[in-house]
């Protein structure tokens, strides 16, 4: 079974927790359709980047689906990721890989020593995000918009350094954050480069 359709309380099981973006960016988002989605399930979600595709982790509980101000949403959850979507995501990997590939060499030749750590297209195609360790200067983002045009997308550059001189937020590496970027410091993706 795919989902179930909600029937006895829908404010409560339509939001859910996902996790999207390379860097793992966990989100409440809301089910458009009202359908409670099953833990581990792919979903399309639109996010404020655009279409991307995300990891149902939890549904959001009761507590916060009413808070003071009402619920709040990073987002919404279109649908399930369907057959044809998988085929549209392996054109989008290879896009990705190649475009890796490209800005890795383009790099290297002009001796720019910035690491490149990923590369992220998003869902609907339409962007492009490089994900890079440390100050970009100007001609990396030309380059980069250059590379994404290439797959007619516009680009995005993300400096990892800000990540690592703040953690994965307010709290970061402390109890009250364990749970919210893993289990614990122990279990996060960043925890050996981070400060805190």
């Amino acid at each position: 079974m795919i989902h179930e359709n909600v029937t006895d309380s829908p404010e409560i099981t339509r939001h859910h927790f996902v996790r999207i973006g390379v860097l793992g960016h966990v989100g409440r988002f809301t089910s458009v359709d009202a359908v409670a989605y099953s833990r581990g399930m792919r979903v399309i979600c639109r996010t404020s980047r655009g279409l991307e595709v995300g990891e149902i982790l939890a549904p959001a509980g009761e507590a916060e689906s009413n808070s003071a101000d009402g619920p709040q949403s990073d987002g919404s959850i279109l649908r399930g990721v369907t057959v044809s979507d998988d085929l549209l995501l392996a054109r989008l990997e290879r896009n990705r890989q190649e475009a890796f590939a490209a800005c890795e060499k383009e790099l290297a030749e002009r001796g720019i020593g910035i690491p490149l750590l990923e590369v992220e297209q998003l869902f609907d195609g339409s962007s492009l995000y490089f994900h890079f360790l440390g100050d970009v200067p100007p001609e990396v983002t030309e380059l980069t918009d250059r590379l994404a045009e290439t797959y007619n997308a516009a680009a995005g550059i993300s400096q990892f350094s800000d990540l690592l001189e703040t953690g994965c937020g307010p709290g970061c590496g402390t109890a009250d954050k364990a749970g919210g970027c893993g289990d614990s410091c122990v279990s996060c993706s960043i925890a050996g480069a981070c400060k805190k």
